[in-house]
């Protein structure tokens, strides 16, 4: 590779933020579910079906002081599981095979996104689940996900 091409892709890299530490308070078992967990608050639950806010608060932003795709991501994670288990008995196990994300927009830190989960498919072996997340105070599409889980039957012994 041709030096400057190198430099460049360590200058981002750095200002990205890649050669700061790792806080200490950030090593503790399950650090980034907790933060995750305290920016979602359940507003409805009904059979395959969830509503919440997610509020974007600044351990789950970016560089740029937008939602982090990662935060995102676990996000759609956590609230597609909450929805498959309205509809998927407690006596068997959800394995996440596949997720789709789309990033139509951004959303800034302090926003208050409505994510709307319903299960769109549930039958013996799949379960798959479609979230919008819009923003609470316009009605703007901001993220759209989907996640297809297996449903793996506990074992009879």
């Amino acid at each position: 590779m041709e030096p400057h091409h190198i430099s460049s892709t360590l200058s981002f890299l750095k200002t990205m933020g890649i050669t700061k530490p790792v806080p200490e308070n950030c090593s503790t078992y399950d650090f980034y579910s907790d933060i995750l967990r305290s920016c979602l608050k359940i507003d409805r639950i009904e059979r395959g079906r969830i509503t919440c806010t997610f509020i974007i608060k600044s351990p789950l932003s970016n560089f740029f002081k937008s939602l982090h795709g990662g935060a995102f991501a676990a996000a759609v994670e956590l609230v597609s599981i909450a929805c498959a288990r309205t509809v998927v008995s407690e006596d068997k196990e959800l394995f996440l095979g596949e997720i789709s994300l789309a990033y139509l927009s951004g959303a800034m830190q302090n926003t208050e996104l409505q994510v709307d989960g319903s299960v769109a498919k549930s039958g013996r072996n799949v379960t798959v689940v479609l979230l919008d997340f819009k923003q609470k105070k316009t009605g703007k599409l901001i993220y759209t996900a989907r996640a297809t889980f297996y449903n793996m039957p506990a074992a009879k012994l």
